[in-house]
């Protein structure tokens, strides 16, 4: 059973997302203190950036799903990686915070461009009900890489004298080191006619349709999982608000860099079973468990400046990110046929990013000095959202089993595809 979804593209792509983000997690939780502290930029700006970043990443996403359809999907996802290398050095080398805008933005259009043909190479082969393991291995290394990338930072932090830009440019070995690795995987679809492709023309037409049109024949339970991404994504602060806040709350720089690597280690440790868990009883009460803890952690963080709790929440942080990423993803490729999982995850993610540009903007415009009003809004939003998943999925289980009587069940792993 092992091999049948633990393939050469799980293997391959799981270790390019552990380089990339071990890479992109060396210099994140450094990136509000650099942006405030050195550059000299207001708290509002960090919204502004991580949301215009987001928001670059979701326009791409929106079109990728279509563009796999005209150029090799390993190709799009060695492009994706590289953008993002590249606009780590922008970010290394800036003296402004618009350049530092500009490199988040390189590196969010790699990452749309890369998510959703990588996402289908990971499922190639794989039967929907071991979906939930391949996405939660790929979570496991992504987020390793991003417990041993702050630590990395932290390290040459402290040997750098406490310059940040130095540690900045040290995250550009391991982003190098993953566009190589990715040409290691392979791609068993035939090559896409190229009679029509003319470069940039295509590139430009792709995303203007994905935005006009979504996806065609996608079944009404994908769109129910898009109204519950969407919906939650308007109040999914970016995650350098709520480091910064760690910051203002008295943290010190060595202190947030270590809280981030303790969520990543929470977020590491359980994806996997995490993935598992929503193979054998739907990924609707999984991902609703991740919105509850979402809830809890946020609305804990705005009212206490106790550092202890401040860590305890931060690990409960690590376990909304654990049960909602890559479950999330399993969701969507469950109801999706094999030739629709590109464009489907892609339209996806990329109105979830669109929200998170949202979330980004007004958290950081209403922040104030300690972020309590939209931490606690971002908590409540997501608690009555994440309520609700688990009611339905607990009323499609009574359902269920009521439906089904005395006897053997139908089998795990249907509670709550759609």
């Amino acid at each position: 059973m092992r091999e049948r979804w633990l393939t050469r593209n799980v293997r391959v792509l799981s270790a390019v997302s552990f380089l990339q983000d071990a890479a992109s997690e060396l210099l994140y939780p450094l990136m509000p203190i650099f942006l405030t502290a050195v550059l000299g930029a207001p708290a509002a700006v960090i919204g502004l950036v991580e949301g215009l970043a987001e928001g670059a990443a979701s326009l791409t996403k929106l079109a990728s799903g279509g563009l796999a359809s005209l150029y090799p999907r390993r190709r799009l996802v060695g492009i994706g990686y590289g953008l993002a290398a590249l606009g780590k050095l922008f970010v290394a080398l800036a003296t402004a915070w618009p350049v530092v805008l500009a490199g988040r933005v390189v590196d969010r259009l790699g990452k749309g461009m890369r998510g959703a043909p990588r996402d289908a190479l990971l499922v190639d082969d794989v039967p929907p009900d071991r979906r939930g393991r391949v996405f939660g291995v790929h979570r496991t290394a992504d987020t390793l890489g991003a417990v041993v990338g702050p630590l990395l930072g932290l390290a040459a932090y402290e040997a750098f004298d406490h310059d940040i830009r130095r540690v900045l440019i040290v995250a550009m070995v391991p982003a190098v080191l993953s566009v190589v690795l990715v040409f290691a995987a392979t791609d068993h679809r035939p090559p896409p006619r190229r009679d029509d492709v003319r470069g940039l023309r295509d590139v430009v037409t792709a995303l203007a349709r994905s935005l006009v049109h979504p996806p065609a024949d996608l079944p009404p339970r994908y769109w129910r999982i898009v109204a519950v991404v969407v919906s939650f994504g308007v109040v999914n602060l970016p995650d350098a608000l709520v480091l910064l806040h760690l910051s203002q709350i008295g943290f010190p720089v060595t202190g947030v860099v270590l809280a981030y690597v303790a969520y990543n280690a929470v977020y590491a440790a359980v994806s996997l079973p995490a993935g598992a868990l929503s193979d054998r009883i739907g990924p609707v009460p999984v991902f609703g468990v991740g919105l509850v803890c979402f809830a809890f952690a946020l609305t804990g963080l705005a009212r206490t400046e106790d550092h202890g709790t401040a860590w305890a929440l931060m690990a409960c942080y690590g376990l909304f990110s654990a049960c909602t990423d890559g479950v999330g993803k399993a969701w969507v490729s469950r109801v999706l046929d094999a030739e629709a999982q590109s464009a489907g995850q892609g339209y996806l993610q990329g109105l979830g990013g669109l929200a998170v540009l949202v979330a980004g903007v007004w958290g950081g415009a209403a922040w104030g000095e300690r972020g309590v009003v939209p931490l606690s809004v971002a908590g409540a939003v997501a608690g009555l959202l994440g309520a609700g998943l688990l009611v339905s999925a607990g009323r499609r289980a009574v359902t269920r089993s009521v439906g089904a009587g005395p006897g053997p069940s139908g089998g795990g792993g249907g509670a709550g595809e759609g």
